[in-house]
């Protein structure tokens, strides 16, 4: 996304010293573990993430009951999904759904930092956190979607919302075309972080695509 919101390839590579730094630092000093860090990336790799994300999305899909409930009481609706404990915690207070269709489009930014509910979405995404994307998703949204390869007809309102500590949003993506005939886990498998922010559309595979 670099070439998109201006900053140097390297930069990532820059700051990912720069944090390895800091944990040889904090660790020399007895202030966290040598496997701190590593615990709570695991944690992010088998609890918590975007798979959490995209079973709700799933459950949604095919169940229009649900899909009230997880606009109308995210927490309540996640809850009655079987997630390991914890999905109230770590970034994840205060989460809430909106859901695309009826001619509207979602987008999620975060003006201030880079709020982002962690146990639905994940570990935001180098790109969410730069300035120029923040600062664009607010006062052009169809042309960011854009170059995102996501184009929004003219009779289509583009909804912003505002992620912060006191809500963490993410969207319920349309469900694609010529998906009738997959399951619940199947369709979990067309949902992508990127979709659950609104840069991206839920997409089939050709290749998948019932008769």
């Amino acid at each position: 996304m670099s070439e998109i919101f201006g900053y140097d390839d390297d930069r990532e590579t820059a700051s990912a010293a720069k944090v390895r730094a800091l944990e040889a630092l904090l660790i020399e000093k007895g202030i966290i573990g040598s496997d701190s860090v590593d615990t709570v990336l695991k944690h992010f790799e088998v609890n918590a993430g975007p798979f959490n994300g995209a079973r709700l999305v799933a459950r949604a899909w095919v169940d229009p009951e649900f899909k009230k409930r997880l606009v109308n009481d995210t927490p309540a609706a996640i809850a009655e999904m079987n997630f390991p404990a914890g999905m109230t915690g770590a970034e994840g207070e205060h989460m809430a759904a909106v859901a695309n269709g009826d001619g509207v489009h979602n987008l999620i930014i975060c003006t201030l930092c880079s709020c982002y509910p962690w146990p639905i979405l994940g570990l935001p995404p180098y790109w969410y956190k730069d300035p120029v994307f923040r600062a664009r998703g607010v006062r052009e949204p169809r042309n960011v979607l854009k170059e995102f390869g996501v184009d929004i007809t003219d009779d289509t309102e583009v909804k912003v919302w505002d992620s912060s500590a006191q809500i963490r949003w993410f969207v319920v993506p349309e469900r694609p075309e010529h998906t009738e005939h997959l399951s619940e886990e199947e369709l979990a498998a067309l949902v992508t972080p990127e979709a659950m922010m609104g840069v991206a559309l839920a997409r089939v595979p050709e290749t998948r695509r019932g008769a």
